[in-house]
Parts: structure tokens; sequence; C-alpha cells
């Protein structure tokens, strides 16, 4: 399809600077696809009412690492130019793959130093060898520390990597190390939030287990890829990156016994509902998953595992509105969307949040 077709005009006032407090005051659009009322304004603490008992959530357990590093390359000359590292991939305890901000500046080879005071002495500079130079900015790192060391140094020195469209317009702070982390959060390894869990307090989750809406969780770590355009004219020329994600076999089949027994399943995010597509059959049976997915859903992809959606808003040609098109229609989203902006809702990772019912066959 051409990704014009997913174009839209937002406003930059519209886009979330901090989250709303508390994390469940923010608001909920429910699109309806051919059901009246289509829209409905209402709050995220509706959401319970808006379930019904034997609905289950599908959160994403994986947690923000403050992955955005600012050093300068050494060793090289009689400067030391700055530069700023994003890590996206880990590869093992001492290798991640990153984008570099300057990547113009450095070479194979060079050495990269991140700060040069820790908060421990043993830390007290954290150095990392360029090994390879690969396209559109990306290198793999390789660390002077390994393991625990290495992800308490990675946490001393680094930022939390807020989207490109957030941190162009103030620098990440304290407070955004508990904004942009969401409740769920247990397993390190994302460079990016599964923004559509940030709305949930511990109040909200007691009311869905008093209206009888189970919760499960599965794991996809979300790469700095999320943030990259659709370059291209049509979306069969856009790469989705790979990321990592797990469902458990207990999961898998707490979940098709959901489904069995008349219940839906709500994904709460697009990296659930991803991770649940990549794991589904043609039968749309959950099993047991654990590896790379680039699941890029655009319309016409037809849905296996999800009956109903949670997310934020998402910005125009971006993969993750193609998603929420694919899920409840273009035209649907496109007027869901024009009513957001004209309603003044909140965009993007710390906005408000849309309920998504699917499109008809």
């Amino acid at each position: 399809m051409r990704t014009d077709l997913f174009d839209f005009d937002l406003p930059a006032g519209h886009i979330a600077l901090r989250p709303a407090v508390p994390r469940d005051a923010a608001r909920l659009m429910v699109v309806r696809p051919g059901q009246l009322p289509e829209l409905d304004d209402r709050k995220i603490t509706d959401l319970a009412d808006l379930l019904r008992p034997g609905d289950c959530l599908v959160v994403n357990d994986s947690k923000v690492i403050a992955a955005r590093l600012k050093g300068r390359r050494i060793g090289r000359g009689t400067t030391e130019p700055e530069i700023e590292a994003t890590l996206h991939n880990r590869i093992d305890g001492s290798h991640w793959r990153a984008f570099i901000l300057g990547g113009k500046k450095i070479e194979a080879g060079d050495t990269l130093r991140f700060g040069a005071e820790g908060r421990v002495c043993f830390l007290d500079e954290l150095d990392a060898q360029v090994l390879q130079k690969h396209e559109g900015g990306e290198v793999t790192l390789s660390f002077s520390f390994h393991g625990p060391v290495l992800e308490q140094a990675i946490a001393e020195r680094g930022t939390m990597p807020l989207p490109p469209y957030i941190a162009s317009r103030r620098a990440p702070d304290e407070q955004d190390r508990a904004d942009y982390q969401t409740v769920f959060a247990a397993e390190d390894g994302s460079v990016a939030a599964p923004t559509a869990g940030l709305h949930f307090s511990e109040a909200l989750l007691a009311r869905l287990r008093e209206r009888g809406v189970g919760l499960q969780k599965v794991t996809l770590h979300v790469g700095a890829g999320t943030f990259l355009p659709v370059k291209s004219d049509d979306t069969e020329g856009h790469k989705m990156h790979a990321e990592f994600g797990s469902v458990s076999a207990e999961v898998a089949e707490a979940l098709n016994e959901v489904r069995a027994k008349g219940g839906r399943i709500l994904a709460v995010g697009s990296t659930a509902l991803r991770l649940l597509e990549s794991a589904a059959g043609t039968d749309g049976k959950l099993r047991a998953f654990a590896g790379e997915t680039a699941i890029f859903i655009t319309p016409g992809y037809r849905f296996k595992a999800v009956d109903l959606m949670l997310t934020n808003f998402h910005l125009p040609r971006s993969t993750l509105f193609m998603l929420v098109a694919a899920f409840s229609g273009l035209d649907v989203m496109k007027r869901a969307y024009a009513h957001a902006i004209a309603s003044s809702y909140r965009f993007y990772s710390y906005g408000d949040a849309c309920l998504l019912y699917p499109a008809g066959p």
C-alpha cells in the first residue's frame, strides 16, 4: 500500500511531553467499527467496566534500560569529538548493537568513552570499542565490562531513551526513570517503553481483578527501530527491525483456554499484539515462542490471536498507525484520529489511549 494513505496532519502541540498524573488519569477513546457510537470518549479508569468477566489482558513485562549514552571518541587524532549512542540490541554480556548520533566521526577500531564520573569507583570510566560499522549509523560495540557490572555502568551513565519527538523538545531527566517504565516491568532489555502499559496503576489492576478480568505477561524487548520512519513510498519497501520476544508454554495454554471459554484476549500495546500474532498458528492457537520477530502488520492482515487492542495514539506514516489501521480499518482510524485531534487527545508515548475493536470481515 502507498504510505501516503497513512498520512495526516498532527499539530506538534498534541504530542505529550509528560504523562498524565496519576497514570490512570489519561483519556480513553473507544473505537467500535460498524457499531454505534463508533467513537466513545471515556477514561482509562473505565476500562474495567468496558471489559467482561473472563476477558484477559496480555501485557509486555519488558523493562526499559537507560540506553542512551553520551560520550566521546578517544585515542585518534588531536580532538575527541562528542558522540551519542543508543543501545538497541544486546548480543551477549559485553556486546551491543547501537545507533550512533555523530556516526560519521567514528570508524571500526575506535574507542568510545562514556562518562568519567561513576558512583562506584571501579566504574570510573566506561569504554567500548567499535568492532563493526553498519549502514544507517549503526555499530557493534564491545564494552570493557561484562554482565552485571556492565549493566550497572550503563544504568549509572545512561538516560532513558525518550522518543525523538519528545527528546527533541526537552532533555530526559530523573522523573523519566519512573515515568517511562510500566508497573509490569521486570525483564531488562527494551530501549523504548511498551507505552500502552504506562496507563496502568495498582488501583486499576485491582478493579480489573474484581471484575474477573485475567492478566498474562509476555516479553518483547522493544528496539530503537520502533522509532524509525517509513521512508519508502510503498509499505512493501519497508523493513522492520527484528526484536526478541518470548511467550511461555504456560501463558499460551492459559490464553487458549480463555478463548475456549468465550473470553476475549486484549493485547495491551502493539508489542504484545505483534508477539502474540508471531506465536499463533494458522488455526489461531497460541504456542510457546522464543525468538526474534520482525512481523510488519498492515491492512489486509488477518489477525489470529487477538480480539481487542489497547494502544496509544501514533504518529503519521508510522508502522504503528499502519497496525491499528489493519486492526480497526483505515477509514475508521482516520476518523478516530481526526476526532482525537479536534478533541485535544494527547498523542504518542506519554499520551492518551484508545481501546480498539476489530473491523468486520
